[in-house]
């Protein structure tokens, strides 16, 4: 079984981040892999030490940052790493990456192709749907649990709005995977030395054999516009005294100044 993992870059939510003028502040800035994304590694890692699968993470992006969180993959367990490093592809929303990953996923004839649910920068949650369309393969999202049948057949356990759904699935196919799938490896020392000898394979849209056009770049269907400072909470009310004299001050607040009741 061949898998391919897709990770993204994005900042470290635990620093502070500050918002000027509509824009991210970059500098003080540290990027990371995408949380839900090191679960999707350590699913293929998982795969990989119980079934003999081989495993290839891609990174769309530039940058040593990218370099980084590849290589972090490597340390993880990951066999390959591919890194797609464009410039045209700045900007490109959830259907341009799809596209790309599309091109990447023809060329590596890959079984299953696993992703993180959503990013913690956007939380869009639409790439990994939108590639398995574009591929015309199963996709199964928000998975918490997945056993291999055989080699052309994978079960796969998902949080539905009803409860879990297990779902059995034919191969190739597109699985997203929820935080609650496995809790992610720390890596190791000797993991992290050797990861850093191991070579990435560095493509743009040429060597994919594709173009801006292609992945409909020129033609982008969202954007983000401007970033702005969440709103600060107001104090809230703390009341003491007898129980049935505070019940009766909240009740009226609920019903004439909250105006939920």
């Amino acid at each position: 079984m061949k898998i391919l993992t897709t990770v993204k870059k994005v900042v470290d939510v635990e620093l502070t981040i500050r918002v000027e003028s509509g824009a991210i502040v970059e500098e003080g800035l540290q990027y990371v892999m995408n949380a839900w994304d090191e679960n999707a590694v350590e699913a293929s890692v998982q795969l990989k030490e119980n079934n003999g699968a081989e495993t290839t993470l891609v990174s769309i992006g530039g940058g040593d940052d990218n370099i980084q969180i590849i290589r972090r993959g490597y340390a993880m367990g990951i066999d390959n790493g591919v890194q797609v490093d464009d410039p045209l592809l700045a900007g490109a929303d959830s259907f341009v990456l799809a596209r790309v990953l599309q091109k990447v996923c023809e060329k590596g004839s890959y079984d299953l192709i696993i992703t993180g649910k959503q990013a913690q920068d956007t939380d869009n949650g639409q790439t990994g749907i939108i590639l398995a369309e574009n591929l015309g393969i199963p996709c199964v999202s928000n998975v918490v649990a997945m056993d291999v049948i055989d080699d052309k057949h994978i079960k796969a356990t998902r949080l539905g709005d009803g409860g879990k759904e297990i779902v059995e699935v034919t191969l190739p196919a597109v699985v997203t995977v929820s935080d609650s799938i496995n809790e992610p490896r720390l890596p190791q020392m000797r993991g992290l030395m050797m990861a850093k000898k191991k070579k990435i394979d560095v493509m743009d849209l040429a060597a994919l054999g594709t173009s801006l056009d292609e992945v409909g770049g020129k033609d982008i269907r969202s954007e983000i516009v401007e970033f702005s400072r969440s709103q600060a909470r107001k104090a809230g009310k703390k009341y003491e005294g007898d129980a049935a004299q505070i019940t009766a001050q909240v009740v009226d607040l609920l019903v004439n100044e909250a105006k939920v009741l």
